[in-house]
């Protein structure tokens, strides 16, 4: 396994056209996961779905969620530009309304 690097995190939350539809789930993994295997600069990656939220301040409305490390700011931007990314958004950007990009460098 792959070491966190607390340099720079990218999360990204994802909302489908169709949640429920298990075709567009099975198409949005596959194509998510395909990138990852092959980006030259994500050092660690997390994809996820929202648990069953017990308190008020999580939302829960996002279908998927990817964290995704970096050892540096401009290894992200490279990240972006990269083969595999374009890729991937080529490939599922039909099957989502809604994107929102939580980019964060840590503190130390």
């Amino acid at each position: 396994m792959k070491t966190f690097d607390p340099a720079f995190a990218h999360t990204v939350y994802f909302w489908l056209k169709n949640p429920d539809s298990p075709e567009d789930r099975e198409s949005f993994e596959t194509s998510l996961q395909k990138f990852l295997d092959n980006s030259a600069y994500a050092k660690t990656n997390f994809i996820g779905k929202p648990p069953k939220a017990s308190r008020d301040v999580v939302d829960g409305s996002f279908t998927y969620s990817l964290i995704v490390t970096f050892e540096s700011a401009e290894a992200q931007q490279n990240y972006q530009d990269e083969a595999p990314h374009k890729l991937f958004i080529e490939e599922s950007s039909k099957l989502w309304t809604k994107v929102i990009v939580y980019d964060s460098k840590g503190v130390n």
